[in-house]
């Protein structure tokens, strides 16, 4: 007789039978392979693996980390006279909204997803980058600079989708010695 529930290796959430498309319904992880237990060791390596690539979370992450840096690189500078984020500035204003983009994306996305918000600020990154060089006026650094704030705020981004994941799961669950 198959048991009532099965218990998420990634989460510890109870989850009832039959999985839809053998994926906890709390966390999103993929549960292969019932039959056989897994170590401690091993449902702690599965619990912070991406199991794949998702179109739609990246998707979401282009809109979350563009909207987020027109709102406060481009628009709140139009409300606020006060801020001007040309240039250098808008580069050192970029990269924390983007930590904070990638650690929003990491709270929300079901699953784990650290790759979808870096590879969508980076194609964010990359307009940003080209828009601030070409604003700059008083405010002035060296090209390669915004190439490198540009590899900072990507590896940034990773940071916090990794933070996001982490808060989102938990703590490990406990071993059931």
């Amino acid at each position: 007789m198959a048991p009532n529930h099965i218990i998420c290796p990634s989460c510890g959430f109870k989850n009832s039978t039959p999985l839809p498309n053998n994926r906890c319904v709390s966390c999103g992880a993929k549960i292969e392979d019932l039959k056989r237990s897994l170590t401690r060791q091993e449902e702690l390596e599965r619990r912070y693996q991406q199991e794949g690539f998702s179109v739609s979370w990246f998707a979401i992450s282009i809109l979350i980390h563009g909207v987020l840096s027109a709102a406060i690189i481009m628009g709140l500078p139009m409300v606020i006279p006060i801020f001007d984020f040309e240039g250098s500035a808008g580069m050192l204003v970029a990269v924390p909204v983007w930590f904070t983009g990638g650690m929003l994306i990491g709270l929300i996305s079901p699953g784990k997803t650290f790759i979808e918000p870096v590879v969508a600020v980076f194609l964010v990154a990359i307009p940003t980058a080209f828009l601030l060089f070409g604003s700059q006026t008083v405010k002035t650094m060296p090209g390669f600079m915004y190439f490198l704030m540009s590899v900072l705020g990507v590896v940034f981004t990773l940071i916090g989708a990794y933070i996001g994941e982490r808060i989102q799961m938990g703590p490990p669950p406990k071993a059931a010695d």
